[in-house]
């Protein structure tokens, strides 16, 4: 189970690598992109192919970025996400959000094996400054007792 204080540490990052940006722009990695931004978050999406995805630079692996970031947002399925891990703690990550669908027991054990604190089974979207919706489903969780402690 996710802690609060997994949580509190992984928001703290001013800057934060995102794997999951879709080309066709209709993905959840896509609309976490930009709601980050607008929360003044520095977002660098790593994407294996794509130098740009609806106009914002993409970068293919974490040496690429323009800055050391210690955290990343992990939106890809679990066989892929086990991999993402493994790269982000191999270039000096130490935190790692696991949006809901990249989380496995695989994915899990990777992170405890690397040695990198995880966010799982949460959206960073009620976490992280939330608004509208976000900010809504985030109350109603805390009144049904079910977000982290």
């Amino acid at each position: 189970m996710t802690s609060q204080t997994a949580v509190d540490a992984f928001l703290a990052r001013p800057a934060l690598a995102l794997v999951g940006m879709s080309r066709s722009g209709q993905g959840f990695g896509n609309y976490a992109f930009n709601a980050l931004t607008h929360k003044g978050y520095r977002v660098y999406p790593i994407h294996p192919s794509a130098d740009t995805i609806d106009g914002h630079p993409c970068y293919h692996r974490f040496a690429d970025l323009p800055e050391h970031v210690d955290a990343v947002l992990i939106v890809v399925p679990p066989e892929e996400a086990a991999i993402v891990v493994k790269d982000a703690a191999a270039a000096g990550v130490h935190y790692v959000w696991l949006q809901q669908g990249a989380e496995s027991p695989q994915v899990l054990a990777a992170c405890r094996d690397a040695g990198v604190n995880a966010v799982a089974g949460e959206c960073i979207l009620m976490f992280a400054r939330p608004t509208g919706f976000h900010k809504v489903h985030r109350w109603a969780w805390k009144l049904a007792g079910k977000l982290p402690a």
